[in-house]
This record gives C-alpha cells, structure tokens and sequence, in this order.
C-alpha cells in the first residue's frame, strides 16, 4: 500500500514537471514575436528599422573595403617612384601608380603629368587630386550619419503611437479592458525604441570608425605630397 502511494506521489510530481515545461515553452517570448506582436503600425517601423540597419551593414562594410584599398601601398613605392624620378622614367611611375590603384598612388601620379611645371602648380594639381579622393572616400559616409540620427527617432515614433493605441483602448473600453489590444500597444512603444536605439548606436559606431579612417588617409596623402615634392627638388629639380 504505501509503495503505491510513493508510486503515485512520484506520478504526480513527474505530471507537474511536464505542466511546468510546457508551461514555461508557452511564455518563451521569441524574437519574431518580440519585433512583430505590436500591431500593424507597429510591423511597419520595425522593418522600416530592420531595413536601415541592412543599410548600415553594407555601407559599412563596402566603404570599410574600399578606404581600405585606397589606403593600401607598397612600402618600396616612394623609392621606386624616387629611382624612376632620376632616371626620368616618368611612364613608369605612371604605370607604378595604375597598377597600385591607390588613392595616394592617384595624387602621385597627377603630380607626375605636371612633372614639366614649377613646384607650385604640382603642389596645387596633387592637392586637388587628393580632395577629390577624399570626396570618394567620403561617398554615403552620410548616410550612416542620417542613419544614426533618425533611428532612435523613427524608434520613439513608434513608442508615441504605441502608447496612443494603449491609451485609446484603454479610453473607449468602457471598463472593460481589451487586454490583447493593450499589450499591443505596449509592446510596440517598447520594442520599437529598443530597436531604434540599437540600429542608432551601431550606425554611429560604423560612422565614427569609418571617418577615423578616412582621417589617416588624409594624413598619408598630405605625407605623400610633401615626400614627394622633396623628392622632386632633390632629383628632377636639380
């Protein structure tokens, strides 16, 4: 008798495990729920968010690449291009700078076809050059900067009309209450601002690292046209 009473003590126990379990799977919030259980409005800013992030992600990367290559030479190339410079192998150096593909290579290379004028116009022609390698390092950096300012916004919009709708029902339910409707509501004035902060921070983040980078770029073509207007009263200019 009193083993049947432990076998069924422990059959209960076992029933209640279950019900647990199956109860706490039922209340796992998932991620499609969390981004999508906040009505219709809701949806809308949330892949109105999802696709500025997808944005954010290539800009990023594909100027991350880019400023990356134009940033990219050879450690030997300022003394191949000196070498050149002395045997007037002016071709050479151009050809040096085609294969590079460059941005410093391309203020290098300007400089050469005003190589027959005085200093000063090489120094103007590289100088142009190198502003209008910054414009294409630049290009749709300020996107990601709109990007980082407007998420957090579009993501308080979504909060505005969130709570609207919570209060609205709330309003008009004559005391009774539409909970489904309510958590609706609610659940988009917190998730969309969530969203929107993130996608706002990352696109910031991206922003700041990109123009850091764009920033030695700079540094290493004002470098580079000083090297090499002192290589060229050392050799050509003599």
């Amino acid at each position: 008798m009193k083993q049947k009473i432990n076998d069924s003590l422990l059959n209960d126990t076992s029933n209640l495990e279950i019900i647990d379990t199956i109860s706490s799977q039922d209340n796992i919030l998932s991620i499609y729920d969390l981004f999508f259980s906040g009505g219709n409005a809701g949806i809308v800013i949330i892949i109105i968010l999802l696709l500025i992030s997808f944005l954010t992600f290539y800009i990023f990367f594909e100027r991350f690449l880019f400023i990356k290559k134009s940033a990219k030479l050879e450690y030997q190339f300022l003394n191949k291009v000196k070498d050149y410079l002395n045997e007037n192998k002016f071709e050479s150096i151009i050809y040096l700078c085609n294969k590079s593909e460059s941005s410093l290579s391309n203020v290098i290379k300007k400089g050469i076809k005003k190589i027959d004028n005085d200093t000063k116009k090489i120094q103007d022609a590289m100088e142009s050059e190198a502003n209008l390698e910054v414009y294409k390092l630049e290009k749709n950096l300020s996107y990601l900067a709109t990007f980082s300012s407007i998420s957090p916004m579009i993501g308080f919009l979504g909060t505005v009309i969130g709570m609207i709708i919570a209060f609205h029902e709330m309003a008009s339910s004559e005391g009774q209450i539409n909970l489904e409707m309510l958590s609706k509501g609610i659940y988009m004035a917190m998730t969309t601002t969530v969203v929107g902060l993130v996608v706002g921070i990352i696109a910031n983040i991206f922003y700041n690292q990109l123009i850091s980078k764009v920033q030695n770029v700079i540094f290493l073509m004002e470098q580079i046209i000083s090297d090499f207007l002192q290589i060229i009263s050392e050799t050509h200019k003599k």
